[in-house]
């Protein structure tokens, strides 16, 4: 292992292949930690060497015009005597292929979770102008906050770039559309397929097309398979298989025609909230470093066995009142999940403003992160965003009193911590149904399946 890779300091191997290893390095300058991905000198030398460090400098440039929380991000590229290196963002977590293999059941609210995370990144890399061409679950990286992130933009194409029209097959059997196995013209409908084909084995536990390469491209290309609810009978989610079936169509004019599509049918079919993270149970917790291949761009990551420490209560160094208050500011953008990243990034320290930096860090949206952070102010000068009464609004329920706009904005605050951000939907579709203060609490808590939910609900009305 070289000590120094240009200015970045090499601590450990976390992938090793064929065509190089990826280190874990740390950046003196900026003081963080980082991924080195790297190709080896002599690999360039021979007939294949210009294709090959084409499709690594295209990696670094592809990637590196891409800045989305769910895309692995590029920091630098380089080369020395011996090696070609790109510097990336570290991230602590396990492929999906490592989910795959340990035969992982994934419940219906993480799978849709996955695929709104992936077809999110997706939306953003196609708007960019970037299509990635080998989306793979080795390529996609779950984080141990439960956050995805797509890594491996080698052969991406990019709408200035000629690197792919040389007339080569390029991706990953099993995973590759037709039209790239039929060396066709390639848009984001090739990614729409590849992440169509994620979604049936995330929903029947296995790939949709198997056998010898060969086997594999002829039946991607000329047969349909079965619906993914046929395949695994205990799980039976038949509202799925319309939609696994258009994005898995052999034209590119019958998929979806955009990721945002994909996922808005996804979201419809599930008609439930959706988590923005993995539940903690799910998520692979103490994974040994993973040797990948050397044109993907990092390994699974070790863990210390705190992370899948005891999750029934918060942190006992912590003032629980103060979690609490955090929580459930959080709740109102997440849901329920709130709970989970809380206590997460809770075991990781006691200081409040850092508390906040940490949970603001897992959440996508920078409007979600700037309502979340105004939290900080609120707690350090004392006020609170919930009663007295650990985040239930005491608000009297009798009949005949009316609706006010901030009756139905706490509400739908109250709300938020059972069912997510789709509370304020749900809020503003009872209020148009009546105008009765105590029908309108009645019309939310019905939304509720359990009863316990429904009666902490409708007691922090003040039922």
């Amino acid at each position: 292992m070289p000590e120094q890779l240009g200015k970045y300091t090499t601590t450990e191997v976390i992938g090793r292949g064929a065509m190089g290893t990826v280190y874990k390095g740390f950046d003196p300058h900026i003081r963080r930690n980082v991924a080195i991905k790297t190709i080896r000198r002599e690999l360039l030398e021979n007939s294949e060497g210009a294709s090959l460090l084409a499709r690594f400098q295209n990696e670094a440039q592809a990637a590196g015009r891409l800045s989305h929380p769910g895309i692995i991000a590029v920091y630098d590229y380089g080369e020395d005597e011996s090696l070609a290196y790109i510097v990336m963002e570290y991230v602590d977590g396990s492929g999906l292929d490592q989910y795959f293999k340990r035969e992982v059941s994934f419940s219906e609210q993480d799978l849709v979770s996955i695929m709104a995370q992936l077809l999110e990144a997706l939306d953003f890399a196609h708007g960019q102008g970037v299509v990635h061409r080998d989306i793979k679950p080795s390529n996609l990286i779950i984080m141990t906050n439960g956050r995805l992130k797509i890594a491996d933009f080698g052969i991406a194409r990019i709408d200035t770039s000629e690197l792919t029209q040389v007339g080569m097959i390029m991706g990953t059997p099993g995973y590759m559309a037709p039209e790239q196995y039929l060396n066709h013209d390639v848009d984001g409908r090739a990614d729409i397929f590849a992440a169509g084909v994620i979604f049936y084995q995330l929903l029947s536990g296995v790939k949709p097309f198997v056998g010898s390469s060969e086997l594999i491209c002829h039946r991607i290309c000329n047969e349909n398979p079965l619906p993914p609810s046929q395949v695994n009978t205990g799980r039976a989610m038949t509202h799925f298989d319309n939609i696994v079936a258009k994005a898995l169509a052999k034209k590119p004019e019958d998929r979806f025609q955009t990721t945002q599509e994909f996922r808005l049918a996804i979201l419809a079919a599930h008609a439930a909230p959706v988590n923005a993270t993995l539940s903690e149970e799910t998520i692979i917790c103490e994974a040994k470093p993973a040797l990948r291949s050397s044109m993907e761009t990092t390994g699974a990551s070790r863990l210390t066995s705190s992370t899948s420490s005891n999750t029934t209560g918060y942190p006992p160094e912590w003032d629980a009142s103060i979690l609490k208050q955090v929580e459930l500011r959080l709740a109102q953008i997440v849901g329920p999940v709130a709970r989970v990243m809380v206590k997460r990034a809770a075991r990781t320290t006691t200081d409040v403003e850092k508390l906040y930096q940490i949970v603001a860090d897992d959440l996508a949206s920078v409007q979600d992160r700037t309502t979340f952070l105004a939290g900080r102010r609120e707690l350090s000068s004392g006020e609170s965003t919930s009663g007295s009464t650990g985040g239930t609004i005491s608000v009297p329920l009798q009949d005949g009193e009316s609706l006010t706009a901030e009756v139905i904005d706490q509400a739908a605050r109250q709300l938020a911590f059972f069912v997510g951000p789709i509370a304020k939907v749900l809020a503003k579709k009872a209020a148009a149904k009546t105008n009765d203060l105590r029908e309108f609490y009645l019309l939310l808590a019905a939304q509720l399946a359990d009863e316990n939910e429904k009666q902490k609900f409708l007691k922090g009305a003040g039922s």
